[in-house]
């Protein structure tokens, strides 16, 4: 095998909780974690020169060692002391510095794919830790699915699948800094968590609307005051039949579920047409088989 392609996919928070802040800066939170199928192209390829080029078909994103999906590749040639050296052509589609975990998933997907080219024989666990060296949501992108994360998001477990729906993605045209959004949230008290526990009680009945109504994001309440347009587009979902709407990790990205498409693409229209974002995409959530 001299290449590999593969589908670097977005995640979405069904709910974000956080419990406290470490001394060391990091937060302890607990989250539900859902991949959906809005994805980036991913592309790996063998060359007999050593080290790692990287091409993007976005001009504003680093294409050294700025970039986590290269930061990836190196880790394992380090590691493993691999002669070749890898063409990696990342092809985005899921919007940058969105709450989604694009760069991670880029990242995930470089180590699965050198794994399978370069014979390494690691193991998903082996990969995930690994991954966590990278960022925090790197190991989530490695085991994808319906997952709770807890301890600052590293500790992983497996849940029920997410019952199946249409999911309305929406990204206004805004920045927001994680960073700046934890540190507001230190200055501050929390005084109403989202409910964690009824989300996992839907997931284990399948009930999409118990799911719905017990998602939350803590975050929220900071993002949301320094960016109007969040509660503007959760409003323009709701109002075109959302079971539930909320903004995905901190922002500014915010998510809708839908029952059926034809809302979802009402409430994608409306969206556009109000000029809240034209980033706006109608997909699935996207399950995982496992073994």
């Amino acid at each position: 095998m001299n290449q590999i392609e593969l589908k670097a996919l977005a995640k979405i928070n069904l709910g974000l909780d956080v419990l406290g802040r470490r001394e060391n800066g990091y937060h302890d939170v607990r989250m539900v974690m859902q991949s959906i199928y809005l994805y980036d192209e991913v592309k790996i390829a063998k060359k007999k020169e050593p080290g790692i080029t990287l091409t993007t078909n976005l001009k504003f994103l680093p294409t050294g060692d700025g970039n986590i999906a290269y930061k990836a590749a190196q880790l394992l040639m380090d590691e493993f002391d691999l002669k070749e050296g890898v063409q990696i052509t990342l092809n985005k589609h899921i919007p940058v510095a969105a709450g989604l975990a694009g760069g991670s998933s880029n990242a995930a997907a470089v180590l699965f794919g050198m794994n399978r080219l370069f014979g390494l024989r690691l193991t998903q666990q082996e990969l995930m830790n690994r991954g966590v060296k990278l960022g925090a949501d790197v190991p989530y992108c490695i085991m994808r699915g319906t997952v709770l994360a807890e301890g600052i998001g590293e500790e992983l477990s497996v849940l029920p699948a997410m019952p199946k729906c249409t999911v309305l993605i929406a990204k206004p045209p805004i920045s927001v800094s994680t960073k700046m959004v934890y540190e507001a949230l230190d200055s501050k008290e929390i005084v109403e968590h989202p409910d964690i526990d009824g989300i996992l009680e839907g997931l284990r009945k399948g009930d999409l609307h118990k799911v719905a109504d017990s998602m939350g994001n803590v975050l929220e309440d900071v993002t949301i005051p320094m960016h109007p347009v969040i509660a503007d587009i959760k409003q323009v979902m709701q109002d075109c039949g959302a079971i539930g709407a909320m903004m995905s990790g901190s922002g500014p990205t915010v998510f809708g579920l839908f029952e059926n498409r034809a809302s979802a693409r009402e409430a994608q229209k409306m969206i556009r047409d109000k000029g809240l974002t034209r980033q706006a995409y109608v997909t699935n959530i996207h399950n995982v088989r496992r073994k």
